[in-house]
């Protein structure tokens, strides 16, 4: 089987090296040229589409996405199928469904969770939007990239989910960072907390796998100064996405809402930008109640 894999960087690049490692035949193109271990990289979207069985992408946004699709699906021959992976508007990601559709291409949606040390180690999560048939040609693929797979629905569904996933993320790690800030204003260790919350009620992934306090909890971007699994801009981006979907459903979403500004203030205003989303705990420490 041969597969073209467009977009290798932090994310799609070890995506797309595991599925070599796997024994795939994969072709990878991106705009700045990259030097893969286990792929073919390819010099042009061309060589990376056309007499492919399956077509990956990976990419920053949905105008690329659009972009990248106007491209690709005159080569794409009828009955292959087209996999994008990245993190884009659920309008988009139903639009590009349609225009597959149209070509006789199948289509899945599935954006993913788990940040560049599940993408190397194989452990993301795939939340995957399309037809049965489309998702049953991807899930082997999913299966060699990831740890888990959720099937959610028609075109779309898979972006759905991400967003709705982040939105959570953003608003608990907030509150999370908040909390910890007030308890060193308290006078309560932060491992007393982190004793406490991490077996109680107010646990979160936020707390328990991906602490923002460092020395405290499995080691995360904390205990590296903040350098991003997860990067604050990125859940910027995802924030707006998320509040754009519910805009457009008429969805009331306030601390999603909060979320968006807190983390657009943190990026743009406040030296958050290359900082992991985790990095909002030294931002609250010196933060006072206005």
């Amino acid at each position: 089987m041969k597969i073209g894999f467009i977009g290798l960087g932090n994310m799609g690049g070890p995506m797309a090296e595991n599925l070599g490692k796997d024994g795939y035949d994969v072709f990878g193109f991106d705009i700045n040229k990259k030097n893969m271990t286990n792929i073919s990289v390819v010099n042009d979207i061309k060589e990376a589409s056309a007499n492919m069985d399956i077509i990956i992408t990976m990419l920053p946004d949905g105008k690329i996405l659009k972009n990248v699709t106007r491209q690709i699906i005159p080569l794409i021959s009828s009955g292959k199928t087209f996999i994008d992976c990245s993190t884009v508007d659920v309008e988009t990601a139903v639009l590009v469904g349609e225009e597959c559709e149209k070509a006789k291409i199948l289509y899945v949606d599935a954006p993913v969770s788990g940040g560049i040390n599940g993408a190397i180690e194989g452990s993301l999560t795939f939340m995957a939007g399309g037809s049965l048939d489309a998702f049953k040609v991807a899930k082997p693929l999913f299966d060699i990239m990831g740890k888990k797979t959720v099937h959610c629905g028609n075109n779309g569904s898979g972006q759905s989910a991400k967003i709705c996933n982040n939105m959570i993320l953003g608003a608990t790690m907030i509150a999370t960072c908040e909390s910890i800030a007030m308890a060193d204003k308290l006078g309560l260790t932060r491992e007393k907390l982190f004793d406490v919350v991490s077996t109680s009620s107010g646990f979160s992934w936020s707390m328990n796998v991906y602490c923002p306090a460092k020395g405290i909890g499995p080691k995360s971007p904390s205990d590296n100064n903040y350098e991003p699994g997860f990067a604050s801009e990125l859940m910027l981006k995802d924030l707006t996405l998320s509040q754009q979907a519910a805009k457009s459903v008429n969805a009331d979403t306030p601390m999603g809402e909060l979320a968006l500004k807190l983390y657009k203030d943190f990026v743009e205003n406040e030296g958050g930008k290359g900082r992991d989303f985790s990095a909002m705990l030294p931002r609250f420490e010196k933060k006072l109640r206005s």
